[in-house]
C-alpha cells in the first residue's frame, strides 16, 4: 500500500492533538513536511513526530513552500479561522488535497472562492469534522436510513461548552478575539455537520433560510472581571438559529460557550415514527420502545411512551464503522479524530471525492456569516446561497465507500 505524504500547516495545540491519531496510522502515511511561523512550534512538533516513529520531516516557515513540496500529497490545515480557507484554496490549485479544521466563515465571498477552486481543479477540500464520525451520530444516520425514524421532520444541534476561561487566560488568542468583536454562531459545524448528512443536504435537499437571535452578553465579561480584567464582549451568551430546508425540515442550532454547563452538542433527530435525543441518552421508536396504553380518570384512553437507552440499539443498529472500530479506540476525541483522518487519507490515496466535500464545507461554514447578518438585522430571515448552483437537485448518489456519510454501505465492511 502506497503511503500518503502528509504536510501540516499550523502547529498549535490542534496539530498536536491530530498527531496522536496520525501516529496510529504509520502503515498508511508519512508526515513529510511541517510549517509554522514560530520556530519553537516547529521544534516541538518535530520532536513529537520523531517520538511517534516517523522520519524527520522537512520544515518550512512559508506555507507555499510546503504546498510545493513534491513529497506532500495532502495538507492538513489546523491554522486560524481567518487563514485556513485561503491556504486550502492554494493547496487545491497545486493539486493537493486539503483537510481544513472546523470553524465558521467570515464572509460568503471566501466560501465561493473555495468552491470555485475545487470545481476548477477537481481536487477535494474536506473539513475534518470529526463529529460526523461520532458513534451516536452514525447510529442516528443508520436508524434514519433504515427508516426507523419515519419521515424526518426536525433536527436540533449546537455547541454548548463552558470556555469562559478564554476571556482571562488567553484573551489575545484568535478565538477569544472573534468573541469580542463578532456576534453570531461562531462554531456551528460539530452539531450541524452530522444533521446535514442525515438530512441529505446538497444531495436532494439544501439549506434555504436562516433566522438568528442573540441574548445579552455577560458570561465572558464576568469571567474576565473575576480575574481583574475589564473587557467588553459582543458575542451573546446564547445564539439561537433556525434553518429551514428545501424539503421542509427545520433545524434549530444553539451556540453557548460563556456560561457554566456540561458539554453538549444538543443533538436531536425527530421523524414521524421516533427520535434520538442526545442529552437524555435516549431513543424512542414507535413499535420498538415501550409504550403503555392507559386510561385517564375521565375514562379517556392515552398512550404513555418511554425512552429506550441508546445502548440498547448498538447490537443491531450500530453503524458498521463503529462495529469495526469499537474494539480499537485509537486517537483523540474518543476515536473520532482517527476515523475522520482515515476517511481523508483513503480518499487521497485513491484520488476520489472526500465524504465531506467542498459543498458541505461551504454550506456548514456559511452559518457563521449568515447568522451574523441575521442578528444584525434583528433576527431577519436570510437566504442561503446555493453553493452547488442547482446540482443538489439531481446530483449522483454518493459512491459506495466504507467512509460514506450520506448513505450506509454495510457491504463495504464485510
Amino acid at each position: 500500500m502506497k503511503k500518503v505524504g502528509i504536510g501540516i500547516i499550523g502547529l498549535g495545540p490542534r496539530a498536536e492533538t491530530l498527531l496522536a491519531s496520525l501516529a496510529a496510522m504509520k502503515e498508511e502515511i508519512n508526515i513529510t513536511a511541517i510549517c509554522d511561523l514560530r520556530d519553537d512550534k516547529i521544534a516541538l512538533l518535530e520532536r513529537k513526530i520523531l517520538e511517534a516513529g516517523f522520519a524527520m520531516p522537512s520544515k518550512y516557515h512559508d506555507y507555499r513552500q510546503l504546498i510545493a513540496d513534491a513529497t506532500v500529497d495532502a495538507v492538513l490545515i489546523p491554522t486560524s479561522w481567518n487563514s485556513h480557507l485561503q491556504i486550502a484554496e492554494e493547496c487545491m490549485a497545486k493539486g493537493k488535497y486539503a483537510g481544513i479544521e472546523v470553524g465558521g466563515a467570515a464572509s460568503l465571498d471566501e466560501l465561493w472562492h473555495l468552491v470555485h477552486a475545487a470545481e476548477s481543479t477537481g481536487v477535494s477540500c474536506m473539513m475534518l469534522e470529526n463529529c460526523c464520525y461520532g458513534r451516536n451520530e452514525l447510529l442516528a444516520l443508520n436508524l434514519a436510513r433504515k427508516g426507523l425514524f419515519g419521515e424526518l421532520i426536525h433536527c436540533e444541534c449546537g455547541y454548548e461548552h463552558d470556555l469562559s476561561y478564554m476571556s482571562w487566560k488567553e484573551p489575545d488568542k484568535e478565538r477569544a478575539v472573534h468573541n469580542r468583536f463578532r456576534n453570531c454562531d461562531l462554531y456551528p459545524t460539530h452539531g450541524l455537520g452530522p444533521m446535514a448528512k442525515i438530512l441529505k443536504i446538497n444531495r436532494g435537499n439544501r439549506f434555504m433560510t436562516i433566522s438568528s437571535t442573540a441574548s445579552k452578553a455577560r458570561g465572558f465579561a464576568a469571567a474576565a472581571k473575576a480575574h481583574g480584567m475589564d473587557v467588553v464582549y459582543n458575542e451573546g451568551d446564547m445564539i439561537i438559529s433556525v434553518i429551514r430546508c428545501a424539503n421542509g425540515e427545520t433545524i434549530m442550532l444553539r451556540h453557548c460557550i460563556s456560561l457554566p454547563r456540561p458539554y453538549s452538542r444538543d443533538c436531536r433527530v425527530q421523524g414521524t415514527k421516533g427520535l434520538w435525543l442526545e442529552d437524555t441518552r435516549g431513543i424512542f421508536i414507535d413499535g420498538i420502545s415501550k409504550t403503555e396504553e392507559l386510561i385517564d380518570p375521565a375514562g379517556n384512553p392515552y398512550s404513555e411512551h418511554h425512552w429506550s437507552k441508546v445502548e440498547e440499539f448498538y447490537e443491531e443498529y450500530d453503524h458498521p464503522i463503529w462495529k469495526s472500530f469499537r474494539k480499537k479506540q485509537l486517537g483523540g476525541h474518543g476515536g473520532m479524530d482517527y476515523l475522520v483522518l482515515s476517511a481523508f487519507v483513503e480518499a487521497v490515496r485513491e484520488r476520489k471525492p472526500t465524504p465531506i466535500d467542498v459543498y458541505d464545507v461551504a454550506a456548514w461554514m456559511s452559518v457563521t456569516a449568515l447568522s451574523e447578518q441575521s442578528i444584525a438585522m434583528g433576527g431577519a430571515v436570510v437566504p442561503f446561497p446555493d453553493f452547488t448552483n442547482g446540482k443538489w437537485i439531481s446530483r449522483e448518489p454518493e459512491a459506495p465507500s466504507r467512509w460514506a456519510l450520506d448513505e450506509v454501505f454495510e457491504d463495504q465492511w464485510q
